[in-house]
């Protein structure tokens, strides 16, 4: 962990702060706090003269400190309660999703089966960050290890990531369905289906695996606190002691074919949806026919509207704390919900299966 270079203590000894580190040197309890001014305190004089701070400090992190959601520590018993709940329901609700459409014939279709695969991101999505996250609401934040702070961002990434590019797919097979119905068999396959989801779990495992490995040869040596819930892009390169420009410029480029271009597809894809669906003469047609992607349409502009959001509020922590929460936590939630409310094929479907296992239930 790092240690606090002798500039940082000479501001940590100024008068203001005299009662506060007493209070902390009598409380066994907060002494972790210690730590967390020395590096807030360090952070600050970094900021002023980095030159000089690095000459007395070059400890390098091992350990990071995530503060989590500080101004929850009221309803801290609560708040862990609802997420762990909340985890069970999404892991639950996205393997039910899975497990319906493997065991139901009727379902044995591509649009469905990039329904299971993005149940199975959602799943991976959601373990990567809850987890430790509600390790952080409960001790009111926690350590990782750098490596495993490295770590879960190669994971949130690689899942976010992909997320991206499913619902890009499922845009193009409804595109294809609505607009040519004709060649929706010849086109969407299964070949193309396995071939698609392999190529695009390929590319994004590479392409973060760039970033990752760039950020492990920056030089980290203080501070080693993130104000946040998890290890982000953003904050871990906060921490940084070298010039992250050359991991931004990767960051930058790789967006483009991982977000930019996923998300002008998804519009192209549905302005030419819209207008096939309004040549349709018959309203009842129209409805039916927009009601096999509303469910997509529901999830795109979840997971969009929330990842665009935390970038239009660059300066605000807090509310990008619970962007990060919504994202992260509740859409994964939602998703599975959307698909099962939605849509009456899935519907029919499990209670198909919710009805057989009553008949050998009753048998038995």
């Amino acid at each position: 962990m790092i240690s606090c270079a002798p500039p940082c203590w000479t501001l940590a000894t100024r008068p203001e702060w005299g009662p506060f580190l007493h209070t902390l040197r009598r409380d066994d309890k907060l002494n972790y706090c210690q730590d967390i001014l020395c590096s807030q305190l360090a952070a600050a004089y970094l900021r002023r003269c980095p030159s000089s701070c690095r000459q007395y400090n070059s400890t390098l992190v091992t350990e990071i400190f995530l503060l989590g959601f500080q101004n929850f520590q009221s309803i801290k018993n609560f708040f862990f309660i609802l997420m762990l709940l909340t985890y069970c329901v999404t892991v639950f609700g996205n393997l039910l999703i899975i497990l319906v459409v493997s065991y139901s014939q009727s379902l044995h279709s591509p649009m469905y089966f990039f329904v299971t695969q993005l149940s199975f991101s959602d799943i991976l999505l959601t373990t990567t960050i809850v987890p430790n996250m509600l390790r952080v609401v409960l001790y009111d934040g926690s350590y990782v290890s750098f490596i495993g702070c490295l770590t879960q961002f190669y994971c949130f990434s690689a899942t976010e990531s992909i997320e991206c590019l499913l619902l890009t797919v499922m845009s193009y097979d409804r595109y294809q369905a609505i607009c040519n119905p004709l060649h929706y068999v010849s086109v969407i396959n299964i070949t193309f289906c396995v071939t698609t989801i392999f190529l695009s779990w390929l590319f994004v495992l590479f392409v973060i695996l760039i970033i990752s490995v760039t950020i492990n040869h920056l030089t980290f040596c203080g501070p080693n606190i993130i104000d946040h819930f998890f290890c982000d892009f953003d904050p871990i390169l906060e921490l940084s002691c070298s010039d992250p420009f050359i991991v931004k410029m990767e960051s930058r480029l790789i967006a483009v074919p991982l977000v930019i271009c996923p998300f002008v597809v998804i519009i192209i894809s549905y302005v030419y949806i819209i207008f096939t669906i309004l040549k349709i003469p018959s309203v009842t047609g129209r409805q039916k026919t927009f009601s096999t992607c509303s469910s997509h349409l529901a999830v795109v502009s979840l997971y969009y509207g929330s990842l665009i959001s935390i970038y239009l509020l660059p300066n605000m922590n807090n509310a990008k704390k619970i962007l990060s929460l919504f994202y992260n936590v509740v859409t994964p939630l939602l998703n599975p919900m959307i698909y099962s409310l939605r849509n009456k094929d899935i519907k029919q479907a499990l209670e198909r299966i919710l009805q057989q296992m009553s008949n050998k239930f009753h048998m038995c």
